[in-house]
């Protein structure tokens, strides 16, 4: 079980382990948190002959500077996949990792940037059919507007494993730029 970490005015910063969370409570840097308590951490005795334990909420806000939102994540095939939802979107059928691929809208060998808005997922078929052409000259159609995820989403897009209250937070602060084309 992953926690979410934000900085102080709630934007996220990272996934975090049990461990690295007990490690900012104990040093008093949590401000605040949500989310229903998760687990609970015990230790050793301390010096008053108690148990000690630390109670841990599956979303918490850490101490520090809060830095501007421009956040554009890394491109990965991984990311890329789970953003499209492992969908072609040029035939629309879903497929296993290994038979999707990396599509450029606009082929590199057209001058084509390797960016999350240039890049869709496509099966092999679909992407051979295509080529070093576009999709409309391939006369292929896109199901779906290729889009940056923002911080928010990319903490969806990086984790597999989200409890509820962790989605309806990251949820509530999605960009909404997923435009679907065609049914």
């Amino acid at each position: 079980m992953r926690i979410l970490r934000l900085n102080k005015s709630g934007f996220p910063i990272a996934w975090l382990s049990r461990e690295e969370a007990v490690t900012l409570y104990v040093k008093d840097r949590v401000v605040w948190s949500l989310g229903d308590d998760s687990s609970t951490m015990v230790g050793g005795i301390n010096c008053k002959g108690e148990r000690t334990s630390v109670s841990l909420s599956s979303i918490i806000a850490v101490d520090g500077t809060a830095k501007k939102n421009s956040f554009v994540p890394a491109l990965s095939n991984r990311l890329l996949f789970r953003r499209d939802d492992h969908r072609c979107l040029y035939c629309g059928l879903a497929f296993d990792d290994h038979v999707l691929t990396r599509d450029h809208i606009i082929p590199k060998v057209q001058g084509g940037a390797d960016s999350w808005t240039n890049v869709i997922t496509a099966c092999a078929r679909c992407n051979h059919h295509k080529g070093g052409r576009t999709p409309e000259q391939a006369g292929m159609e896109l199901l779906a507007i290729p889009f940056a995820p923002n911080a928010f989403e990319f903490m969806y897009l990086a984790n597999r494993q989200i409890r509820g209250d962790q989605m309806e937070y990251l949820q509530a602060r999605f960009s909404g730029q997923r435009q679907w084309l065609a049914a």
